[in-house]
């Protein structure tokens, strides 16, 4: 039986899980993805198809289908239909998104292998390193007689 303690112990932790970066980081990728996707649908439906069609001799993709079964009204029967068209319009968002994926990885990459190959100078020595230095330098001199 859940107490209110188990209650309690479950929401601090989904509140732990929500608050790690990883997770925040997703969401927002969903979000621009999503937003994404669109503007790669209206690219394709709006900007590339139709070119494509007219120069097929004036073909809308997005009517392609093969026909199983025509509406009949006086059963109440909506028409049953492959609609190839739609599903060539898929395959084109999806290798554009795939295409953008792939050159931003690229890009990522390159961008890492950039600052991996990037000479790194050491860090400065800090106030007490300079110092015990000095005192070795100072050590490490011939006393004078």
């Amino acid at each position: 039986m859940p107490t209110e303690r188990n209650h309690l112990k479950i929401f601090d932790e989904f509140r732990e899980f929500i608050a790690r970066g990883n997770v925040v980081d997703l969401a927002v990728g969903v979000i621009i993805g999503g937003a994404f996707g669109k503007i790669v649908t209206s690219l394709v439906d709006q900007v590339i198809m139709p070119p494509i069609g007219l120069a097929l001799g004036r073909v809308d993709f997005s009517e392609l289908k093969i026909m199983l079964q025509p509406a009949d009204p006086v059963r109440k029967l909506a028409a049953v239909s492959i609609n190839y068209g739609s599903f060539i319009n898929t395959i084109i968002q999806f290798v554009i998104v795939a295409v953008v994926v792939f050159l931003m990885v690229k890009l990522i990459n390159s961008i890492r292998r950039q600052e991996a190959a990037a000479p790194t100078q050491p860090p400065a020595p800090t106030p007490i390193e300079t110092l015990l230095t000095e005192i070795r330098d100072l050590l490490a001199r011939p006393s004078a007689p």
